[in-house]
C-alpha cells in the first residue's frame, strides 16, 4: 500500500482496483461528454437551427478545443497547490458548464458552453497523467496507464447507447443533466477517497519564468516533443473519427438506429487491446509494443482506403477494419505517452499540460479539417486517418534517429516504481 502525504495530510491510497477505477472514472468525464452527444447531433441541429450537417461537428470539436486550451492552466496550478484541490475545482466547473449547455437556447451559446466544459474537464487529462507519473515510472507507469485506459475505454462502448437511451425518454438537454450528475458523483468520490500524490520536493511556485522554463524543457527534450507530436497526429485521426462517425453511419450506411452498436463494436476491441497492452509491454518493452502498434495502424488504415476505393464497402467490413485500426491505436497511445513523460518527473504537471495542449489542440484541428471534408462517402475520413498514421511514423523515426524497436535510453525498458515520500 502506498503512503502519500501532501497538503491534505498523510493518507493511504485506496486499493489498486479502486485507484484504477477512480482514475478511469475521472478520465471518463471526457468520454461521456463527447460520445454521449453523438446520437443527439441531429436533434441539436434541428432545435437550434443548424442546417449544415458538417457544422454540427462543432459540438464535438469545440469540446476538444476547450479541452486543449484548458490544459495550459491546470498543470502549473497543480504543481503549485497540489493535485487534489485543483482536481476538485476543475470537476466542479465542469458540472456547472454542463448545466449551462443544458439550458442553451442558441447554437452559439451551446458551443461556448462546450468549450468551457472541455476546458474544465481538461483538469482530469492533466492530473490523472501527473498522478500516475508521481507514483510510477517506465513499464510500471505504462501498465497502470493501460489499466486506467482499459476501464476508461469501456465508456465509448456504453456512452452512445446511453445517449440513445436518454433520447428515448427525454430531449437532448437531458443528456447534459446526466453529465452534470456524473460530475457531482465523481467529485464526491475523489474528494473522499483520493489522497494527495504530489511529492513535496516537486512543488513549484507560480512563477512565469519557471513555468516557461519547464515548458521549454518539455519542448526541447527529444522524447517529450517527438512522441507528443506523434500522438498529436494519431489523436487527429481519433478526433476525425468521433466527429465523422455519426454522418458516416447515418448517411453512408443508412444505419441510424445502429449508431450505438457500431460505436460499441469498434470501441470494445480497443478496450480489450488496452488491457492486453498492460501485459504485452511487460514482456516486450515500451518501444517494441508501441512501434509495432503504430506500424499496424498505418498498414490497416492504408488497406482500408484501398478497400473503400475499390469496392462498395458494407457496414460490417467498415466496422471490422475500424476495430482493427483502433486495436493498433490502443497499443500505441499509452506507450507513447509514457515515453513522452520519461524525463519529466520534476515538472510532471507542467509537462503533462504542455503535451496535452499540443496533442489535443493539434488533434482537434486535424480532426476538424478531416471532418469538414466529408462528402457523403467514407473516403475522405479514411484517407485522413491513413495520413495521420504515416505522419506519426515519420515523427517516431525522427525521435528515435531512424531506429524502430531500439532506444535512446535502454533504462526506459525496465519497470521502475518511484517510492512515495514518507513524512
Amino acid at each position: 500500500m502506498f503512503e502519500q502525504s501532501g497538503i491534505v495530510g498523510t493518507r493511504k491510497l485506496p486499493g489498486t482496483r479502486e485507484t484504477v477505477a477512480l482514475l478511469a472514472g475521472l478520465m471518463a468525464l471526457n468520454a461521456f461528454a463527447i460520445d454521449a452527444m453523438i446520437p443527439a447531433l441531429p436533434a441539436i441541429g434541428a432545435e437550434l437551427g443548424v442546417e449544415t450537417e458538417n457544422r454540427r461537428q462543432l459540438v464535438v470539436v469545440a469540446y476538444f478545443l476547450g479541452f486543449g486550451f484548458g490544459q495550459i492552466f491546470w498543470g502549473p496550478l497543480a504543481d503549485r497547490f497540489g493535485r487534489k484541490p485543483i482536481l476538485g475545482a476543475g470537476v466542479a466547473l465542469y458540472t456547472g458548464f454542463a448545466l449551462l449547455c443544458g439550458i442553451a437556447e442558441s447554437f452559439t451559446l451551446l458551443i461556448a458552453g462546450r468549450i468551457a466544459m472541455g476546458a474544465s474537464a481538461a483538469v482530469t487529462r492533466v492530473l490523472v497523467t501527473a498522478m500516475v507519473r508521481d507514483l510510477f515510472e517506465g513499464e510500471a507507469m505504462a501498465r497502470v496507464m493501460s489499466l486506467v485506459f482499459m476501464v476508461f475505454m469501456l465508456v465509448p462502448v456504453l456512452a452512445p447507447n446511453i445517449g440513445q437511451a436518454i433520447l428515448l425518454v427525454g430531449p437532448w438537454r437531458t443528456i447534459f443533466l446526466v453529465l452534470a450528475s456524473y460530475g457531482v458523483t465523481i467529485w464526491l468520490w475523489s474528494f473522499i477517497r483520493l489522497p494527495e500524490t504530489l511529492h513535496p520536493e516537486y512543488r513549484r511556485d507560480l512563477n512565469t519564468g519557471e513555468i516557461w522554463q519547464a515548458v521549454k524543457t518539455a519542448a526541447s527534450d527529444r522524447l517529450s516533443i517527438g512522441y507528443t507530436l506523434a500522438l498529436t497526429a494519431v489523436f487527429g485521426g481519433l478526433t476525425a473519427y468521433i466527429s465523422s462517425i455519426q454522418q458516416i453511419v447515418f448517411d453512408v450506411f443508412d444505419a441510424a438506429n445502429f449508431i450505438g452498436l457500431v460505436f460499441a463494436a469498434i470501441a470494445a476491441p480497443m478496450a480489450l487491446a488496452s488491457w492486453g497492452n498492460a501485459s504485452v509491454v511487460g514482456r516486450f518493452g515500451l518501444r517494441r509494443t508501441g512501434h509495432s502498434g503504430l506500424l499496424a495502424f498505418v498498414t490497416v488504415a492504408t488497406a482500408h482506403v484501398l478497400i473503400a476505393e475499390l469496392t462498395v464497402e458494407p457496414l460490417w467490413l467498415f466496422i471490422v477494419m475500424m476495430a482493427l485500426t483502433f486495436v493498433a491505436f490502443a497499443f500505441t497511445t499509452s506507450n507513447f505517452g509514457t515515453l513522452a513523460m520519461r524525463n519529466m518527473a520534476p515538472i510532471a504537471g507542467t509537462a503533462s499540460s504542455f503535451q496535452g495542449v499540443t496533442g489535443t489542440i493539434g488533434g482537434a484541428l486535424i480532426g476538424l479539417t478531416i471532418g469538414q471534408s466529408f462528402d457523403g462517402t467514407q473516403l475522405p475520413f479514411l484517407a485522413g486517418l491513413a495520413v495521420c498514421g504515416a505522419t506519426a511514423l515519420v515523427l517516431v523515426l525522427w525521435t528515435e534517429r531512424g531506429r524502430l524497436f531500439g532506444g535512446i535510453d535502454p533504462q526506459i525498458e525496465r519497470a521502475e516504481v518511484i517510492p512515495p515520500p514518507e513524512l
